[in-house]
């Protein structure tokens, strides 16, 4: 079992509505992330994440600068992204950037490394679609050489090399907390297990208990490449209210919205009520309801795949500020206190048969040990 549980919330500061049913300009969007992460951390959440995205949906495109206003706000809370997307930045900026904030924020700073869900960066930034695998391999090869803080000595293909180069500011204590945030490919998972780096699983859509072979995988990995176990979080969309339909009826119109829209592009046939209803429902991935129901349902999650962290993305289209900070409200002050008690009395379970086990594999051992023992 974790010796700690965590609990967090994301956004990827989507454009929101505001009272009179319009869009709100970007900025005040970044305005209210800013202090929808102070409550965050004022109501004692570990972690706030920020996506990264470049398109008209979406404010922020730089979360790091928001990142770092976040931290002259707040106090305990920690602090990084939700993803970044590395395949279109340069690994030694990136570090830079994260460990910049981290020493801004006296050692909060995460970075959550992932390919992306969009693909608009590669264009803007001048990066060929076509080695899309290629660009993420070579730059987290790149990236987990600069974690340790020392002169780094390294060559790829698709970036000059760097001879015996020390980067600059170094983390003030310790190592940067690097996370590797997987979409569901075995070959992601195994990735990062070979860098040694924690995983963080995005459940956007069906059952979570389909992703727990996946974090088998994971765990194995690392045994195979020689690291010690490394934590597990999920990454899923929910909105809290105070009864399962409020929950439901409040959030189908944005959430609607943002799937149609992105459907669209992709190919996707329009949203339904009914399959956002099935999503919101034991099985599903979004955690959307009261209190009692988002706890219950993120404790099995957690519980299925032996994760440690659970982060609540809490911003879903259009879905107003008030909306949101309403949600995470509830999240902090109901759902997480609730979670931990399910997940300690099932720690507790866990243990006293683990207890019994031994037991019983000690009188097997003792019985062993008298047959093999001579006669008087």
């Amino acid at each position: 079992m974790p010796e700690r549980y965590e609990f967090g919330v994301d956004t990827f500061g989507d454009v929101t509505m505001g009272p009179d049913g319009t869009p709100l300009p970007h900025g005040q969007v970044l305005r209210n992330v800013v202090e929808e992460a102070v409550l965050a951390d004022r109501l004692g959440l570990d972690f706030f994440g920020i996506g990264e995205h470049h398109r008209h949906e979406f404010a922020v495109s730089a979360p790091e600068v928001v990142l770092g206003t976040i931290a002259g706000r707040t106090e305990r809370i920690h602090l990084g992204s939700a993803v970044t997307v590395l395949s279109s930045d340069d690994p030694v900026r990136v570090f830079q950037r994260f460990a910049t904030l981290d020493g801004l924020s006296g050692g909060r700073a995460e970075v959550i490394l992932g390919r992306g869900s969009f693909i608009e960066s590669f264009p803007l930034f001048g990066y060929n679609l076509d080695q899309y695998q290629e660009l993420f391999e070579e730059k987290l090869n790149l990236f987990a050489a600069l974690l340790p803080q020392e002169p780094v000595t390294w060559s790829g293909e698709l970036r000059p090399p760097l001879t015996g180069q020390v980067v600059y500011p170094p983390v003030e204590h310790g190592r940067l907390k690097t996370w590797v945030g997987v979409g569901g490919s075995p070959e992601s998972v195994v990735r990062a297990a070979h860098y040694g780096l924690p995983l963080v699983l995005a459940i956007i859509g069906g059952s979570p208990a389909r992703f727990a072979p996946l974090a088998d995988l994971y765990r194995r990995a690392l045994a195979q490449f020689g690291h010690p176990l490394q934590p597990v979080a999920i990454h899923s969309p929910g909105f809290i209210a105070d009864t399962d339909q409020e929950a439901l009826d409040t959030l189908w119109p944005h959430y609607q919205v943002i799937i149609d829209r992105i459907g669209r592009e992709r190919g996707w046939g329009p949203a339904t009520r009914e399959h956002f209803e099935s999503e919101a429902s034991t099985h599903g991935a979004l955690y959307a309801g009261a209190p009692e129901t988002v706890a219950q349902k993120i404790a099995a999650a957690m519980r299925s795949i032996g994760a440690s962290r659970f982060d609540l993305k809490y911003s879903n289209g259009t879905l107003p500020h008030e909306a949101m900070m309403g949600s995470i409200e509830r999240y902090a002050t109901e759902v997480v206190p609730r979670v931990r008690e399910l997940l300690a009395a099932t720690d507790a379970d866990d243990a006293e048969l683990d207890a019994v086990a031994s037991i019983g594999r000690d009188d097997r051992a003792d019985a062993a040990a008298a047959r093999e023992l001579p006669g008087d």
